[in-house]
């Protein structure tokens, strides 16, 4: 029984690394609340859509110590940022800076959305178009397909 219990808790002592957060400590609650809020305000540069904070990327995990050590050397939010971006790219930001170089970011999803209306116009446009009087000839023609169409189906 005993041999049991020590191989459960030797089997359950990682997931109590992780059960408590992160192993990080700090000198006092506002650290801690600074690293928290940097941590969700920064994206894995591996990951899709997870900031530093969710992703069990080794880089996400890479940069979560890199966080930490920045604020131990006494590096304000700002610096700990510039440095990431300097790295990484805006990429890390969830709100990029408006520049020049983010203009299709910030503005891409609006020339989408312009773009369909401009498109759903003009097909509904198409669409009120009358069709052009056919010739006789061509009237003759459509009958002659149509019960061509008739015969096959009827077969």
């Amino acid at each position: 029984m005993k041999q049991m219990l020590l191989l459960m808790l030797f089997l359950s002592a990682p997931a109590l690394a992780v059960v408590g957060g992160y192993q990080y400590e700090f000198d006092n609650p506002e650290d801690e609340a600074r690293f928290q809020q940097l941590a969700e305000d920064l994206r894995c540069p591996k990951c899709q859509n997870q900031n530093l904070a969710d992703s069990n990327a080794p880089v996400a995990i890479d940069l979560r110590n890199k966080v930490y050590e920045l604020m131990q050397d006494g590096q304000s939010d700002d610096e700990i940022v510039d440095y990431l971006v300097a790295r990484y790219g805006d990429f890390v930001r969830y709100k990029p800076p408006f520049r020049a170089d983010t203009l299709l970011l910030w503005g891409g999803p609006l020339l989408l959305l312009l773009a369909g209306i401009l498109l759903m116009a003009n097909l509904r446009r198409q669409q009120k178009v009358p069709v052009s009087n056919l010739t006789d000839a061509e009237k003759a023609h459509l009958e002659a397909l149509k019960k061509g169409l008739q015969k096959d189906s009827d077969s």
